[in-house]
């Protein structure tokens, strides 16, 4: 099973291709699409579409996973913008027949600490814990995209069993 993991946002949407083959987990790609800030943002969220239906086309998923939209009421301006990132990869995945499945942060959180209430930091550890990986995924982005992949293996085989 091969799972791209997302973790969308405007100015930074990180992503993570993981594989899962006969209970071995191992990393394939993982990285951040980008866009200025400066431009407008329809071209801001063009950017996010195009970049991961050139993600996907690359390297075959059989599903994406990310996390669900979440908001603070102290933060409602995250939340819409978080959304217009996660609506354009929604659309990429739709174009390219990719299913999505959702997760809540503390699904990922849990599948991979245990704690639903884990820092960022403490889930990038164990990503990279288990993807045997030598040093830290920068950014967070990158890390947060991965957890979500993970996370999804996780929910369908068991495989992290913590």
């Amino acid at each position: 099973m091969r799972v791209l993991g997302v973790d969308p946002g405007l100015a930074a949407t990180g992503y993570g291709v993981v594989e899962s083959t006969d209970g071995k987990i191992s990393l394939i790609e993982g990285g951040v699409i980008r866009s200025n800030s400066d431009d407008p943002i329809d071209r801001r969220v063009g950017e996010v579409f195009t970049g991961i239906l050139e993600v996907i086309k690359e390297f075959h998923p059989d599903v994406l996973a990310m996390e669900e939209v979440y908001s603070h009421y102290k933060h409602p301006r995250t939340a819409i913008i978080m959304a217009h990132a996660r609506g354009a990869v929604l659309a990429a995945a739709h174009q390219a027949g990719v299913p999505v499945l959702p997760y809540p942060s503390t699904t990922i959180k849990s599948s991979l600490t245990g704690n639903g209430r884990a820092k960022k930091e403490q889930v990038q550890r164990m990503v990279l814990d288990i993807l045997a990986l030598p040093g830290p995924i920068e950014p967070l982005d990158t890390s947060d995209a991965l957890a979500a992949a993970l996370c999804h293996i996780n929910q369908q085989t068991g495989a992290l069993a913590l």
